[in-house]
């Protein structure tokens, strides 16, 4: 396996972390992408609500995907992590998802947790895509 490692600019710098935002399996033509947050690149939020996290993060997402060189439309999978109980968000969230991944139509799993990596994330979304 011959792996390229993916860093936008735009996006929050991980290496502290000690990750990538991405990472591509060049053999396989595969895009692994780190759970992305709404996260600014200074590690700050810019909302404080569930809605407005999953929009950034997923604008983040958007911007990974495309930096690897794949696309919305060629998600394989996507994980969501909602901190709190999913089915108190559910109505709000899902028509956010169902608009941003229109006809791609991903295996999808959405995941309540108590938390994450810092208190004031409420939501993170990693995801597994083919390159275009």
């Amino acid at each position: 396996m011959r792996k390229q490692l993916i860093n936008p600019p735009q996006i929050y710098d991980g290496s502290q972390f000690g990750m990538s935002q991405a990472v591509i399996d060049t053999a396989l033509s595969t895009v692994y992408i780190s759970g992305q947050v709404d996260w600014q690149t200074n590690h700050q939020v810019s909302s404080h609500t569930v809605e407005g996290q999953l929009k950034t993060a997923l604008a983040n997402l958007t911007t990974v995907l495309e930096t690897s060189g794949s696309s919305v439309e060629s998600l394989f999978s996507l994980r969501v992590y909602i901190r709190g109980e999913v089915g108190e968000f559910i109505g709000d969230i899902a028509p956010i998802l169902a608009q941003y991944l229109g006809e791609s139509r991903p295996s999808l799993t959405i995941i309540g947790v108590s938390s994450l990596g810092y208190p004031e994330i409420l939501v993170e979304i990693e995801a597994t895509a083919a390159l275009t």
